[in-house]
Parts: structure tokens; sequence; C-alpha cells
């Protein structure tokens, strides 16, 4: 658990349904109490980046199109509004404590090359070293549609892994994941998640009035970032002092935690295991490869395990590795390009397709 006197570096994600009321406008309550909490955490001497939610919602209570809009051009529109409204609203609430914060918009392809990967996670350091509080959304007037987020929890979980945060803690409108419906009485909210427990069974497909995710997501990005070595707590956004409460009493602050690996993954496979999404090709391996990949020791992708690929891509870019049946095994960063590995396929010896520090098994 996370103990007060221990310096931490927290991201704290927080969704529409806290952020607004239930007509768009700015929920300026429930912010002012963030922000108290936030400036709460800094004067216990922790380090706090804020992935905030809520600039689509903001702008689509300030005005009303003139035409109707697509889903695309709504989302440009009211972001673009929206955004620039919940900043001010920021600033000036954490002015009143002396904090400086920075607006950080990003795409998700800004995490696709480890160049671009490098650039924001230095920007942000940089941030943080100067006393600056980050605040972070998704850049949705420049977003395409197909490589958007899933939502900002999925954000939330890119940023925390980038940044080798400590905790990350996803404020919702429920106190967390329960064994049943959060509706009904007779289900218990479950307190820990061991690393690698799978609670996706408890998780009743409900999605919140303006978030594009939902509780399945969340569960999710906890149980990947668990297995990375971050401690991820998802807690009720509107519970009084919730934030602060996590980090001085959590056995009595109802939230549930995803209990990190107790050995952290190094930054590089961090990234590995967030980058599926931008594989430029696949490789497949036969049983043997797969096992020992999968086993606890630390292996190499050999040319000799593997049986076929699929696509082209150059040395250094992201690739799958699948089983024979197609089965996603993990993830890896090619000290091959596709033509060298078609030359080598099922030979001995030589170069590994993936080394073992830049592999990622799911």
């Amino acid at each position: 658990m996370a103990q007060e006197n221990k310096t931490l570096r927290i991201v704290v994600k927080v969704g529409s349904n806290v952020l607004t009321r239930s007509d768009g406008k700015p929920n300026v309550t429930n912010m002012s109490a963030l922000v108290d909490q936030i400036a709460a955490l800094r004067a216990f001497g922790h380090e706090v980046i804020l992935v905030s939610s809520g600039a689509v919602a903001c702008g689509r209570g300030a005005l009303q199109p003139s035409r109707q809009l697509d889903a695309v051009a709504q989302r440009q529109l009211f972001s673009s509004i929206g955004q620039i409204r919940l900043i001010n609203i920021y600033n000036t609430l954490f002015s009143e404590y002396g904090y400086v914060v920075g607006q950080v918009l990003t795409q998700k392809e800004n995490f696709s090359s480890r160049t671009s990967y490098l650039n924001q996670r230095a920007c942000m350091q940089t941030m943080l070293e100067n006393g600056v509080i980050p605040i972070v959304n998704e850049n949705d007037t420049a977003s395409l549609t197909e490589l958007m987020f899933t939502d900002n929890d999925e954000l939330s979980g890119l940023i925390a892994a980038m940044m080798d945060a400590d905790m990350l803690v996803i404020l919702s409108n429920v106190d967390g994941i329960y064994d049943g419906n959060p509706s009904d009485p007779e289900s218990k909210l479950i307190r820990c998640v061991s690393p690698g427990e799978d609670v996706s069974t408890n998780v009743v497909a409900v999605k919140s009035g303006f978030g594009r995710g939902g509780m399945g997501t969340k569960c999710g990005i906890a149980r990947k970032l668990s297995e990375e070595g971050v401690s991820v707590y998802i807690a009720r956004g509107d519970r009084q002092n919730v934030l602060v409460d996590l980090i001085t009493k959590p056995e009595s602050t109802p939230h549930t935690l995803f209990e990190p690996r107790p050995e952290p993954l190094s930054n590089i496979k961090r990234w590995i295991a967030h980058s599926g999404s931008f594989a430029k090709g696949i490789v497949r391996v036969n049983d043997n490869a797969a096992s020992a990949l999968r086993s606890d020791r630390a292996v190499s992708l050999l040319p000799i395990g593997v049986t076929g690929i699929e696509g082209e891509w150059e040395e250094g870019d992201i690739i799958t590795l699948t089983s024979a049946e197609g089965e996603i095994i993990g993830f890896g960063r090619a000290s091959l390009n596709s033509d060298e590995t078609v030359a080598a396929l099922g030979q001995r010896g030589g170069r590994p397709v993936i080394h073992y520090d830049y592999l990622f098994i799911e």
C-alpha cells in the first residue's frame, strides 16, 4: 500500500462524468475538490500528472451547432471549444495554491515510434522537474477516428507506463469493481486483485453517460499495468477527499486495488507492452518456441522457432508474435527486418528475431 511519507509519482485519471454536470456544463464543485486534493498530494511531496476528460462534454454544453454534424465533426468542434474552458478552470483553481499547470495534448500515433515516445516523455519529465502539473488529454481536433484512444483510461495507462509512475488512480462514478452489478445491494466491492488474476467476469458492461469507455476498459488497463509493476486504484471520483484518503488511510477508503508485480518491467518493455496496435507485421512461432517464450526463463526469439510471417517491417519496428493457431503470445521490437527474417526462417544460430530485452509476453 502507498504511504504518505514515501514520495510517489501518481497519475490521476478523472472521467467526464465526474467533471461535468448532467447538462454538459463543467462541474466546478467537483473540479475544485479534485484540485484541492492534488494540491494536498503536492504538499506531501508527491508528483502528480492529471489525465483529464471533459473537453467534449464542456464544449457540448457551450454551443448548439448551426447544422447536423457527423460524430467526428461534432467531436472536433466540441473538443476545440471545451478544451479551452476546461484548462482555464484548472489554471484558475491551481493558481490559488500557487501551482503552474501545463497542457499536454497528445495522439495515439505519438506513442507509436520510440523517438516520439521518448520526446514526449522528456517533455513531461521537464515539466515535473520544474514543479509544473501536467494536464493531459487526447487531441480530439486532430486525431483520426481509427487511431483514437479507446478512451482516456487507455491514455492514462500509457502515460503511467511511459512516466514510470508508482501508481495510477482511475476516478470513476463507482467505488471500484464489484462481484456483481454495482446497483445490486447484494454485490460486494472487490478490494484487491492479485497480479495475473482475472476479474473480467465480474464486470458489468455499462458505460457512463459522457465517456467513451466503461469498467471493462478500466479493468483491462489496470490488469496490464499491474503486470508491468504499477499499482492501480479504481475509486469513486466524487467521494469526499478520496485521493488523499487513498494515500493516507487506504484501509478505510472504498476502492479496488490491482496489486503490482514485485519486479517492475523496464521502460522499453512497458512501451512495447502498449504498442500492439502499431505492429507492422506478424511472426508465427512453433509450439516449442511458444512454450519457451511463455516460461519464466529469459529467452529471445530465434529464427529456428519461426514458422512464417505476415507483413513487411524494418529493424526496430514493433511486430506481433502468435502461436501456430494464431493466438497472440506477445509483442517485440524486431532485430531483423521482414526479408532477413524470411531468409533465416527455421535456421539455427544467427541473430535473434527479437531479443529478450525488447520482448513483452502477454
